[in-house]
């Protein structure tokens, strides 16, 4: 296995491109030969990927935050079909948030994301497929790997990428949370879960989650297993600004589930759609708005470690 490296040279504000000189030299003694290719506009970790895969290289290594890795699963696929389907997924968690490492109780240490490409141990990795409405009106799909959501972490995530991230994932996060959620309020979804009937969810947020965590830590879907080939989906209703300061601890630690105003569900395929514009998140991007249909891939990836 000769990994490939796609790496994006801004995460952790620049510090991946900053300190790539002094990284090469411990990824060479830790794995030996390897090649790289560094990312320079959006969407060229999804191509560099993809070109690799075709190249007939076995192993991607994703070296950035979700938003990279988000990119670089997405170039696993091409017109729905794997490129390279015995090709393995690998990660650096290397960004400002890191909600997907999170599941994993991966750290952000150099020396451990190394232990793990050396070991070559590889498990089972559930993708998430969705269609959606593009900004531009187009209707497109993509995969996911950690969380697709909409309603008021769509508003959240428009804010917080929309703004600088040098204070860290949570604080970019609480700034985020404050902005969006000023004036909002829940918003009328129509949605089913696998062959149910159409039910109407006053929407607050909707996490539609194969892993555990997202907007900077928290824990929305505590029961998650991105192998089991579910998705768990958390519905918060009738939550306020207030709600989240005075309860982050909650939000954070997973006790929400537990509180009047969130719902758990879990499905494999899950279907929203609203009158006014819902925007979404997917994996800490906000590439739309709903409809959506989310459809779960049982072990669609090879996860290094």
């Amino acid at each position: 296995m000769k990994p490939y490296f796609v790496v994006n040279p801004r995460a952790a504000n620049g510090a991946a491109g900053k300190r790539w000189v002094e990284l090469t030299a411990r990824i060479e003694r830790a794995v030996g030969g390897h090649e790289v290719a560094f990312t320079n506009a959006p969407m060229d970790a999804e191509r560099l990927t993809r070109k690799a895969l075709e190249a007939g290289h076995d192993c991607v290594v994703a070296v950035g935050g979700d938003g990279t890795l988000n990119e670089v699963v997405n170039g696993f696929f091409a017109d729905g079909v794997a490129v390279a389907p015995d090709a393995k997924l690998a990660v650096v968690p290397f960004g400002t948030g890191g909600d997907f490492r999170r599941t994993f109780d991966w750290t952000r240490k150099l020396e451990d994301s190394l232990l793990r490409l050396a070991s070559g141990r590889t498990r089972p990795l559930d993708l998430g497929r969705v269609a959606f409405r593009a900004h531009g009106g187009a209707q497109i799909t993509r995969y996911f790997v950690n969380v697709c959501s909409f309603g008021a972490s769509g508003e959240v995530v428009h804010e917080v990428n929309r703004s600088t991230k040098a204070f860290g994932g949570k604080a970019s996060f609480y700034l985020g949370t404050f902005r969006a959620l000023r004036s909002y309020r829940d918003q009328r979804v129509i949605v089913r879960l696998d062959d149910g009937p159409e039910q109407e969810w006053d929407v607050t947020s909707v996490a539609i989650a194969n892993g555990r965590y997202f907007g900077g830590g928290m824990c929305v879907a505590p029961k998650a297993d991105p192998a089991d080939g579910f998705f768990d989906v958390t519905l918060w209703s009738g939550y306020r600004m207030s709600d989240f300061a005075l309860k982050s601890p909650g939000v954070y630690s997973g006790k929400h589930v537990e509180w009047e105003g969130t719902r758990t569900f879990r499905c494999r395929r899950f279907e929203a759609r609203s009158v006014d514009p819902v925007r979404l998140d997917v994996d800490g991007e906000q590439p739309g708005f709903l409809p959506l249909t989310a459809t779960v891939i049982p072990s669609a990836l090879q996860l290094v470690g």
